[in-house]
């Protein structure tokens, strides 16, 4: 087997030279031997589930990385089969820059932080984004749906996680049989007049969107 490849994780040199810096390669190919997989497993599938959150990462044409948060009820990501996440994507600033990434091919890294618990778990893969799937009614206010084919799944350790409690989740998250409140930025001077023609913003009697 190549000296730089592992069951789980091919380790590029940048890696290799500082894994050998702090002598770590031995602990780096034991966790990529042991603990990264290539599917959900039923352990993954609850755990991603029970998650009202995830940091995705996704690179552009140019090289530039970018992260971003997203956010939604317990279970707005679902593990549709082994090899597949699918989620929902809300309504945002317009800018598209992680799912224009993932529109132009870009691969992506999810992380899922239980903050409460302390818990942690990275996938890797590549994905999708699209407005005709099959999935995207089932979510009120999608307005697309990204699908991640998994290409690594693992835990990462928690011992630098800070502990919070959840105090509230947002309004804004779109609910059924629930009014969604309008964000006070996009009523705001520098950007109401190059909102889309259709945000609910727009509209003049100023009413929020419901859901059914």
């Amino acid at each position: 087997m190549d000296a730089d490849r592992t069951n789980g994780i091919d380790y590029h040199p940048g890696q290799r030279g500082l894994q050998d810096q702090f002598d770590t390669r031995r602990i780096a190919d034991r966790i990529s031997e042991r603990l990264v997989h290539h599917v959900v497993n039923d352990g993954d599938k609850a755990f991603i589930e029970s998650q009202d959150m995830v940091f995705l990462a996704t690179v552009g044409s140019d090289g530039q990385p970018t992260c971003s948060y997203k956010g939604g009820d317990p279970g707005f990501i679902r593990v549709v089969d082994e090899n597949t996440l699918a989620m929902p994507c809300y309504d945002g600033n317009g800018m598209f820059l992680s799912l224009g990434n993932v529109a132009a091919g870009s691969p992506v890294g999810l992380l899922f932080i239980d903050f409460e618990k302390g818990d942690r778990t990275r996938v890797q893969g590549t994905a999708t984004v699209a407005a005709d799937d099959s999935l995207l009614g089932t979510w009120p206010g999608a307005l697309l749906v990204m699908r991640v084919h998994v290409t690594h799944v693992f835990p990462n350790c928690g011992r630098y996680v800070h502990h919070y409690s959840l105090v509230e989740r947002s309004t804004f998250v779109p609910r059924r049989e629930r009014v969604t409140p309008v964000p006070s930025w996009k009523q705001a001077d520098w950007a109401c007049d190059a909102l889309p023609a259709h945000d609910p913003a727009n509209d003049p009697g100023d009413r929020p969107v419901l859901w059914r």
